[in-house]
């Protein structure tokens, strides 16, 4: 098997400094402005990208330190399976948003509606595509009572290192 190897195409710049306090989510985050700066190297395959109005951004929750099975994830007081949940405390501490695109200068990309912590480094970008993303019919589990309060919620320190040594799930 080959051996995987990530490296960020660029950093992801956001007005939040800290974990607490941040939106959980893209609508938490509506109309927070952010920037994609991309690496010289990477900022070729900018081009076409413009005229989307949405992208995917992938990237490394860079400040996650541990990883857990089952937490207690944000709008629940319930342990659930991490691959229910949007935490960062995944295996691989991979993070999806979506997010609206601004416009483009050089190797700066402008976006809107980020949840994203500032210095986050940018794995990948991918263009969204109403036909292919958008899914009409489907269930979002446990999640579905608590979808109205995605906006008004914010992060707190239930997935950081510190949290994890004083509680175990």
């Amino acid at each position: 098997m080959r051996q995987l190897k990530f490296d960020p195409i660029g950093v992801i710049r956001t007005p939040y400094t800290s974990l607490e306090d941040m939106p959980i989510q893209p609508g938490g985050g509506k109309d927070e402005l952010g920037e994609l700066i991309i690496k010289p190297h990477y900022s070729a395959g900018l081009a076409d990208l413009e005229g989307f109005s949405h992208i995917h951004l992938l990237y490394f929750f860079h400040r996650t330190t541990v990883t857990r099975m089952r937490v207690i994830p944000f709008l629940d007081d319930k342990p659930r399976g991490v691959f229910a949940t949007r935490a960062p405390v995944r295996p691989n501490h991979i993070g999806l948003s979506v997010v609206e695109l601004i416009g483009i200068e050089g190797r700066r990309v402008k976006i809107r509606n980020i949840d994203i912590i500032d210095g986050t480094p940018l794995l990948d970008i991918k263009p969204y595509i109403k036909a292919f993303d958008g899914v009409e019919e489907c269930r979002s589990g446990w999640m579905e009572a608590a979808r109205l309060e995605v906006e008004a919620h914010r992060s707190d320190n239930r997935f950081s290192a510190e949290k994890d040594k004083d509680e175990n799930i």
